[in-house]
């Protein structure tokens, strides 16, 4: 009789399939560089005979076939492939164990740590706290009420929920936290930006602070602009008192986060931006140099171009009263200048945005303006707008190729090309996907409903670049990954705007189409103002396996604090992979990289492969900046990144990176220099041992750390 099942662990039931044993047995032989020749095929095949023998009447599990598997290569004399086949099943044993103690079923093969955050975040729970939905079911979840939106505009929403299933479940796609979170909830809040405005009155101050908790206790972060408010000292005509200026009311906000934790899953994060030419900028620049001062804020000057101008050009510049219209007073635009660039080396903050850039490619800006930004600067917003993000895992838009790759270096035999019809076709079922958010969601106030109706603002965004870049053999700060990352962006803003206007000839246009800039540019469908966001993929790049959104590696091997009292080593998948190919893999090998997370200085990794595995820290802030700037000549939104700097680097890097990206045209930009905040989501051993003897000698990552910003306060919208 014919083996026709077999037996999951869990218990389930699935058709049997040869071409399993077959991969599994060429992952073994690929591993220790064994000759294949037709070995694959002929063990599957023999594996397939003994089990037809001995389970004639019995349906095998799981475990069986691995057994007979291992007997099968020992008999054949492959010692080595049988080693490394009994070792992996030792990990993925481990790993089930791990899973098992965090209490979740895990029917998709996804990582612990990627497990454990969705268990702590993201997977619905009883009363009693015990998880009740398995990640598989989360994404049915999701997919389900998402598709849904398809009922308004007269589709059957079965096929999009099988397209938006598989789009999650096969991790090349992620939409931002509170959509995983709420959808097909009774809270049904699915938005992860929003700006709201701040009025210069007690009424209008009040009513945002009422409307941010709202939003905050629905998953979303904030941004404000203080720019409104009179500067401290300034009049208040009703009570003859004297105002206390932007950033004492900053306080109130920060508290307001304090006290309504996100969700009830996620600590808040609000971006307070203040204009260059308010009068309180100074008092504003610096006010985070005390420590635990606005603690749930980053903050961001909107530098305009008559300052920039000044500051190139040695120039004084107008403080302007916002009640008054009136300059107040006039400073040397450098003396500024050096204050924010001393400011961000020293603590991190403040970052800048280019308001006027931002505001010239605002395709709405009939109207009205963009004052603000959501917390991490990605997504530029008028009052009361809001967004929906969501990532493409580019590791997964590649398909196997013998040829080499342009550009590539000697590091691996190149494997891989970009599968650009695949990429095609998920941009197009992903900006369904994020048009239907915007018809299925709950918003959390009236204005934020009718806002965003009014301009349908999505941003489909990229994770996964730097895990791309690894498997064509390109390193990071190249020409040539310059070069791909400006081809793939162009490539994705290109179909995402074909995509929703092809959506817009079925379903209608934004309503605020007439007068914006896609009609002055000749379009003549439209659904979505905006259709391209770069986030900071966080916690959904790590549900997916990947790196974050377009960050290079923050290390090539580290040690990650899973859950409490659970540490693991985490290697790089390809640099693992290469490694053992190459021979130089061993544990002792991978705890020395663990030390600093950068192999740059062992000399006993190749030059090749120290070439194309390159951290954050390996690179120089030029290369983050041009990075940058290279996606955002194709993203509508902005352009989430952080310009990571080494402890030792100068504040005229700081200085030179800021002033690079107002050259190229990059839409805002955030530097952080490593140690310069007294908490960090990652702490590299080799330098904290020497300031802490009891520290860790690793480099070690909390667990929803995936990249980029090394501070509490960056969230993981999207």
């Amino acid at each position: 009789m014919v083996v026709t099942k077999v037996r999951k662990r869990d218990g389930r039931i699935e058709p049997f399939e040869i071409t399993k044993i077959a991969t599994a047995v060429h992952k073994a032989l690929d591993a220790t560089k064994t000759k294949d020749g037709n070995t694959t095929q002929s063990l599957a095949e023999e594996v397939t005979a003994i089990l037809n023998k001995r389970f004639e009447n019995v349906i095998p599990s799981v475990e069986n076939i691995q057994d007979i598997v291992e007997e099968t290569l020992m008999r054949r004399h492959l010692t080595k492939a049988a080693k490394a086949y009994i070792l992996y099943r030792q990990q993925r044993a481990q790993v089930r164990e791990a899973k098992r103690i965090i209490g979740v079923p895990d029917e998709l093969k996804l990582g612990v740590n990627a497990v454990a955050v969705l268990e702590r975040r993201y997977l619905l729970k009883n009363e009693e706290g015990k998880v009740i939905e398995t990640p598989s079911q989360l994404f049915r979840r999701v997919a389900k009420a998402i598709a849904q939106a398809d009922k308004i505009y007269g589709d059957d929403p079965k096929k999009s929920e099988e397209i938006f299933y598989n789009l999650m479940a096969n991790r090349e796609f992620m939409p931002n936290t509170p959509t995983l979170m709420n959808a097909g909830t009774p809270l049904g809040q699915l938005s992860a930006c929003f700006v709201l405005p701040v009025e210069d009155s007690l009424d209008g101050i009040f009513k945002t602070l009422w409307d941010a908790a709202r939003i905050h206790q629905s998953g979303g972060g904030t941004g404000f602009s203080f720019s409104r408010l009179r500067p401290r000292g300034d009049m208040v005509r009703s009570t003859r008192g004297i105002a206390s200026g932007p950033v004492t009311f900053m306080t109130i906000f920060d508290k307001e986060t304090d006290v309504i934790k996100q969700g009830g899953k996620r600590r808040g994060a609000n971006m307070g931006i203040l204009r260059i030419d308010h009068p309180d900028i100074v008092e504003f620049i610096t006010s985070k140099s005390k420590e635990g001062f606005l603690a749930n804020f980053n903050i961001s000057i909107a530098a305009t171009d008559k300052f920039m101008h000044a500051v190139q050009q040695d120039k004084e510049y107008d403080l302007i009263n916002p009640r008054t219209g009136q300059s107040v007073k006039r400073l040397r635009a450098r003396d500024v200048w050096d204050i924010i660039i001393t400011y961000a080396w020293r603590t991190g903050d403040p970052g800048v945005i280019f308001i006027d850039e931002i505001n010239r490619l605002n395709p709405t800006r009939h109207t009205g303006e963009i004052e603000s930004t959501n917390p991490c600067g990605e997504q530029p917003l008028q009052p009361y707008d809001s967004c929906n993000l969501g990532s493409i895992n580019l590791a997964k838009m590649l398909k196997n190729k013998i040829t080499r790759t342009e550009g590539a270096s000697n590091t691996q035999a190149e494997k891989y090309e970009i599968w650009w019809e695949k990429l095609c076709t998920t941009v197009q079922h992903c900006v369904h996907f994020l048009d239907n958010v915007i018809d299925v969601n709950k918003y959390p106030i009236p204005e934020i409903e009718q806002i965003t109706k009014a301009n349908r603002r999505i941003g489909l965004g990229v994770m996964g670049f730097a895990d791309m870049l690894l498997l064509l053999g390109i390193p990071y700060n190249s020409d040539a990954a310059l070069k791909l990352g400006e081809k793939i962006m162009k490539f994705i803003n290109d179909e995402a705007h074909r995509a929703s206007s092809a959506i817009a000839e079925r379903r209608g246009n934004f309503p605020n189409f007439e007068g914006s800039l896609w009609q002055k540019h000749g379009w003549k469908s439209m659904r979505n103002a905006t259709s391209t966001t770069i986030a900071p993929t966080g916690t959904i790049s790590i549900i997916a396996g990947c790196s974050s959104g377009i960050e290079p590696l923050f290390a090539v091997t580290f040690v990650r604090n899973v859950m409490e009292g659970t540490k693991l080593l985490e290697v790089n998948p390809v640099f693992e992979q290469i490694a053992r190919t190459r021979n130089l893999y061993s544990p002792e090998l991978m705890q020395q990289i663990a030390r600093s997370g950068s192999v740059q200085k062992i000399d006993k990794i190749p030059a090749d492969m120290r070439k194309l595995f390159v951290t954050a820290l390996d690179i120089a802030p030029e290369f983050h900046v041009r990075m940058q700037a290279v996606f955002q000549n194709h993203t509508d939104n902005a352009v989430s990144k952080t310009i990571n700097l080494p402890h030792d680097a100068a504040a005229d890097d700081v200085r030179k990176a800021y002033e690079l990206a107002y050259k190229l045209k990059c839409k805002g930009i955030t530097i952080y220099r490593y140690g310069s905040k007294p908490e960090q989501v990652l702490y590299i051993g080799e330098i904290e041992i020497k300031k802490r003897p009891e520290a860790s000698p690793f480099v070690t990552a909390e667990a929803e750390y995936a990249g980029g910003c090394l501070t509490a306060l960056c969230p993981s919208p999207a």
